[in-house]
């Protein structure tokens, strides 16, 4: 059975899948980021380089490349069907809570940029596993389609 995308599908897969590895690398790199950062001086000229460097991460890799694996992806739930299935629940939710994760990260990044610490650096280093177990679960999902 063919979708409405017809010969595009695996283009639209393809593009789907790099994004979301551009979105990931992204959220591995920002809580890491977040945590040098902390340990910075609010008042020092390292403070400001975090903060502009997590200001670009976001702006060029995190954001657009989060828009565009939704958009690719809700293309592909789109023409498959796959929203019909159980195992798609568990991987909407699994990216639903990325987005947020996403952010809440990009909302600290500005804290951080202002002075406010509210977390620990052993706080933001954990934080960095988030993203991988949401991975595994998605990956686990579409891959083995458990239910």
């Amino acid at each position: 059975m063919i979708g409405f995308l017809g010969n595009a599908y695996l283009w639209v897969k393809s593009a789907h899948v790099i994004f979301v590895i551009f979105w990931m690398a992204g959220l591995f790199m920002l809580p890491r980021f977040l945590a040098y950062h902390q340990e910075a001086d609010p008042l020092s000229s390292e403070n400001s380089v975090w903060a502009e460097r997590e200001r670009r991460l976001i702006r060029i890799i995190l954001n657009p490349s989060m828009i565009l694996a939704w958009l690719f992806g809700l293309l592909l739930v789109l023409d498959t069907g796959a929203h019909a299935q159980g195992w798609f629940h568990l991987k909407f939710a699994a990216v639903i809570g990325l987005s947020g994760y996403h952010g809440w990260m990009a909302g600290y990044s500005r804290r951080l940029a202002r002075g406010t610490r509210t977390l620990t650096s052993r706080s933001l280093r954990m934080l960095n596993e988030v993203p991988g177990i949401a991975a595994a679960i998605i990956v686990i999902m579409v891959i083995v389609r458990p239910f």
